[in-house]
């Protein structure tokens, strides 16, 4: 008898959802990081401007405060630009005026002002041009777009050292090979998260194609479950009807077996429903998995392997619903699962961090219900409650995965 984590088997619907879902998280979090690596690079092209000014005997202190707020302000307007840009469409057109004119007229205030403060070209151009790397553009005019704002920056810098004495030169230099690597990092950037939201788009179409392809299975079996015992069926009326005059007796034996034709499709058709309805258990453990991580506790599960074998129909819905007690009561740090065989019985159980109101999960209707579920299988239902942890323990016979196949 082996332990392992629950698997979910590759191609299957539900372990595309799980995929997506997974993918979800992980674009959320690049786009997190993306916009995290901008601003800081943003925010160092600010302090560097304000240090520069500061630095400069004829300017008063007052110039490079003035120049910090600035920077502080066009740091944000960046932030809307960059929100606009996570839910761009192709379609959507370069500018979305209403949206993003205030974060445009903050730039270029900011731009116009530490310029002339400053009296660097290049202090005057880069926010304007960081802001306008940001709009919608398309992928290839956005390729020319950084590389005429890079070589615009090299000749303001150029113009800048010429034009400035030795010593405020020098003072600039962090601030220019900031300035000049920006364009291409915003670019990249940019890219890089084009690239993950066209995966997510299609892991998303992999997943409702793989919902679509079960739908049209399951159509083609009940067609053709359904198909053939009707056309029994309609052959058997048929002749009975031919015999009904000739021969009772033969036409009465084919209305009997027209009447175990209907039962058989009867029969066929609930076979075929529970076969679709039931999860296996190793796939509804891996589910309850996902769903505690996804709402940040850290989850594990062991599992036989032959758990898919044990009674699905009545620990299916036993570990749904101890899954929403542990997310509804649970402390929300931590929980295992565990399926084993124990001799003639299957053991399920799940063990999480207690809380302050783990009493209320002890009386609730959702464990009345897998109480209900274990009794009418003839298992058992066992609430352990401690300091540190709470553990529901369902102790179901082998038999009823038997008595579930028929």
């Amino acid at each position: 008898m082996s332990s392992a984590s629950a698997p979910v088997p590759s191609g299957s619907p539900t372990a595309a959802q799980n995929s997506s879902l997974r993918l979800a998280r992980g674009v959320t979090a690049t786009w997190f990081y993306t916009v995290a690596a901008l601003l800081l690079f943003e925010l160092g092209i600010a302090l560097a401007t304000t240090l520069v000014v500061w630095g400069s005997v004829a300017l008063p202190p007052v110039a490079a405060i003035t120049v910090a707020f600035g920077g502080l302000a066009w740091v944000g307007s960046t932030v809307a630009l960059m929100i606009d840009y996570r839910h761009r469409t192709d379609a959507a057109p370069l500018v979305l005026w209403r949206r993003q004119l205030l974060p445009l007229l903050i730039t270029l205030a900011y731009a116009v002002t530490a310029g002339m403060v400053s009296g660097l070209w290049i202090v005057g151009v880069l926010p304007l041009l960081q802001s306008l790397m940001l709009l919608n553009w398309q992928s290839g005019v956005r390729l020319r777009v950084v590389l005429a704002a890079t070589v615009v920056l090299i000749g303001l810098a150029v113009i800048d050292i010429r034009m400035s004495d030795v010593g405020v030169a020098t003072s600039f230099g962090p601030l220019i090979s900031f300035s000049l690597i920006l364009p291409a990092m915003t670019v990249t950037s940019l890219w890089w998260w084009d690239v993950l939201v066209r995966l997510d788009r299609a892991r998303a179409s992999e997943s409702r194609l793989a919902a679509t392809q079960e739908r049209l299975r399951v159509a083609t079996d009940v067609h053709d479950l359904q198909g053939h015992h009707l056309q029994v069926i309609a052959l058997q009326l048929e002749l009975a009807e031919r015999l009904m005059t000739k021969d009772p007796d033969a036409a009465l034996e084919q209305l009997r077996a027209a009447r175990g034709s209907v039962a058989e499709a009867q029969q066929g058709t609930r076979d075929l429903a529970m076969r679709f309805r039931s999860v296996p258990l190793s796939d509804e453990i891996a589910n309850a998995v996902d769903l505690l991580r996804a709402a940040g506790t850290s989850a594990e599960a062991t599992v036989d392997a032959g758990a898919d074998s044990a009674p699905a129909s009545v620990l299916g819905p036993v570990i749904r619903e101890t899954t929403t007690n542990v997310l509804r009561h649970g402390g929300g740090k931590w929980a295992h699962l565990s399926l084993k065989r124990e001799e003639d019985s299957w053991r399920y159980e799940i063990v999480n961090d207690a809380s302050g109101d783990s009493a209320a999960s002890v009386d609730g209707s959702g464990l009345d219900g897998v109480g209900r579920r274990a009794a009418e299988a003839g298992g058992t239902l066992e609430v352990q409650r401690g300091k540190q942890e709470f553990a529901v323990v369902v102790a179901v016979p082998a038999s009823a995965a038997g008595e579930e196949a028929r």
